[in-house]
């Protein structure tokens, strides 16, 4: 019942199916990211975390947040942050309530460049992501990918 060779690993349907699953994904970020990157001058990467932050509005959201909402180690979101505050698209602050805790909080110029890069992002996730797919089927191909996504994350470890 088990798999015993290299050729029916190779051809066992959950191996294929997930591999068709990655090779997807990784085709539409690098059709979905370059447009970011020629169009708006940011990362598919910066695109997610504008949208983080965005989210946060005001306030702001911690670098912590950030790490953990896009399973990066808390150094990497920093030297992600700092090149975004080198492009002026973030301000990083402290919490006025714990002086320890780094804020990150939209720029104007980030404002622009995460709504400039949201039409961007949304016309090419119609023309590659929706496009292809037959109408009754989106709906629940959303849903199911975001019960995938739920069960992923919640499946990781906590950063401490």
């Amino acid at each position: 019942m088990g798999i015993t060779t290299a050729k029916e690993a190779a051809y066992d349907q959950r191996v294929v199916t997930f591999g068709r699953l990655m090779g997807a994904a990784n085709r539409l970020e690098y059709l979905l990211g370059r447009a970011l990157e020629t169009e708006c001058g940011i990362s598919h990467l910066m695109f997610e975390v504008l949208l983080i932050v965005g989210r946060a509005g005001e306030a702001g959201t911690s670098m912590r947040a950030i790490a953990q909402e896009q399973v990066l180690t808390t150094g990497g979101a920093t030297r992600l942050v700092d090149r975004m505050t080198t492009l002026g698209l973030v301000v990083r602050g402290s919490d006025p309530e714990d002086r320890r805790v780094q804020l990150v909080r939209l720029t104007e110029t980030g404002e622009e460049t995460t709504v400039r890069a949201a039409r961007v992002h949304v016309e090419n996730i119609q023309r590659f992501f929706l496009d292809p797919l037959p109408a009754d089927h989106r709906e629940q191909f959303a849903q199911d990918l975001r019960t995938l996504s739920h069960f992923a994350r919640d499946a990781l470890p906590r950063l401490r």
